[in-house]
């Protein structure tokens, strides 16, 4: 039986933790098996170049929260609370007469370490509609949520993404209302670490041997600043491909659950008028560049290449768009491919009709990258900031320091340059290797630089960094 309401799209968002857009079948992933997400992309549009704009978990859910940068707030990257007076991705839903559900980690709450099983409170829960939510968990075997404003504590059965798939369905199977379209986020924390996932899916991964980059256990020969918190601590290189190996096991999990979900879909009759998309809130350093495995909060294109693939049932034509995105676009094209109202003044771009086929391209190449400062006395999580360019061919950034060493207090200067057309692995910085004409290019994009930042009101951030080359 068909359940289309017509004209109004349902929309299914699945937001993965720590999901690097790399480590997908269909974006090229030697080693990986990801049929349904693969199914889902093969159906759908899948985006080449989506960018996180600034990769650590409560910035990217802040601006997808809000389509705001992060610097606008002074967002840091862990243990901060928004407001509950921002608008969020629920208004403009509601006020279309929409049924919004929330599902999973929220994240933006700041609820310190480790007190994190306890209820966000309603009036902090963004205006979703029902709410199945948790702020934190980082235990996948012993996941739990809060249902509305009940303070029971939940507890999810098995392996959190399993659960809270099944725990999706159930909903919008029998507690949604029918006579509305519905609009859910359904937010699971695998593949982030823990790493841990369910014994047949480890099993499969098990000393399997793996396709692994030129740039693994690679260090840099220039300054480039690591965490100021403690990652898991990985004993050796074997260590480092178990959590690897255990990190695809999570992954093939989760596209287990996409199959399920979408199977539920098609035989609902839901499918043809429901919207499905994959994102994720950042990548992870993998061990490339030499990084720890579960590090994210990098420029490099393993912490900010995200997946971002749109299943709308409506447009008949499957595409691949190589367009560069970023976070901040997400607002506004959800909005967009639902025909909802989209809000005024949002500073990301309503990539709908890309996605329909209506635009050939953005007007936009390139977008911006940050980290913002930590300006709280204990902040331990990540010392400098960082704000860049990533265009279809170039990255370029800027780095300023907190403390000692390469970059002190204050100083600021450029950091990277990029030919992705030529070094798709970042393993040559320009700046520090340059070619003939290099010092023209690298002026131009940070002459770019200036410009975006001044038009999203951050130009105090760049001041007093030198042209490079100068």
């Amino acid at each position: 039986m068909k359940k289309k309401l017509a004209g109004r799209k349902n929309l299914i968002i699945i937001l993965a933790d720590q999901l690097r857009r790399q480590a997908l079948a269909c974006y090229g992933d030697p080693n990986v098996s990801t049929p349904n997400i693969d199914r889902l992309a093969a159906k759908g549009v899948r985006f080449n170049a989506a960018c996180s704009t600034y990769p650590v978990c409560v910035p990217f859910r802040f601006s997808l929260m809000t389509g705001e940068y992060g610097h606008a707030r002074n967002v840091p990257t862990i243990d901060w609370q928004m407001d509950p007076g921002e608008r969020s991705l629920a208004d403009p839903f509601n006020e279309a007469g929409y049924h919004t559900v929330y599902l999973g980690k929220w994240h933006l709450d700041g609820i310190p370490y480790p007190h994190f099983d306890v209820p966000v409170p309603r009036e902090r829960q963004a205006r979703w509609q029902k709410w199945y939510g948790f702020e934190l968990c980082n235990n996948h075997f012993n996941s739990f949520y809060f249902e509305d404003d009940d303070p029971e504590k939940k507890l999810i059965e098995g392996y959190q993404t399993d659960g809270f798939f099944d725990l999706t369905i159930h909903h919008l199977a029998e507690k949604r209302p029918k006579d509305k379209p519905f609009c859910c986020l359904l937010s699971v924390e695998p593949p982030h670490f823990p790493y841990e996932a369910p014994e047949e899916d480890i099993a499969r991964w098990r000393d399997r041997e793996l396709i692994l980059p030129a740039t693994f256990q690679q260090r840099e020969n220039y300054f480039c600043p690591e965490s100021t918190w403690d990652p898991p601590i990985e004993a050796d290189v074997n260590d480092r491909l178990r959590r690897l190996r255990i990190y695809y096991a999570m992954i093939e999990n989760l596209d287990r659950n996409v199959g399920k979900l979408l199977d539920w879909l098609d035989h609902e009759g839901l499918a043809e008028n429901t919207i499905v998309s994959l994102i994720a809130d950042h990548g992870e350093m993998g061990g490339a560049h030499g990084f720890p495995t579960a590090m994210k909060e990098s420029s490099f294109e393993e912490a900010i290449a995200i997946p971002f693939i749109v299943c709308d049932p409506s447009v008949a034509q499957t595409k691949v768009i190589d367009d560069v995105l970023c976070t901040e676009d997400f607002f506004p094209t959800f909005c967009g491919i639902a025909g909802v109202k989209v809000p005024a003044g949002l500073p990301g771009l309503d990539c709908s009709p890309l996605i329909r086929g209506e635009s050939r391209g953005l007007e936009r190449e390139s977008v911006l990258i940050e980290m913002v400062e930590e300006r709280r006395p204990k902040g331990t999580f990540y010392g400098h900031s960082m704000r860049g360019l990533r265009g279809p061919r170039y990255k370029y950034t800027v780095l300023r320091g907190p403390q000692g060493g390469v970059y002190s207090p204050g100083h600021i200067a450029p950091w990277q340059l990029f030919d992705r057309e030529k070094d798709s692995l970042e393993q040559r910085n320009l700046l520090l290797d340059p070619e003939q004409d290099t010092a023209e290019l690298a002026q131009r994009l940070h002459c770019e630089l200036v410009e975006k930042l001044e038009a999203a009101n951050d130009g105090e951030w760049i001041k007093g960094c030198a042209l490079p080359f100068a």
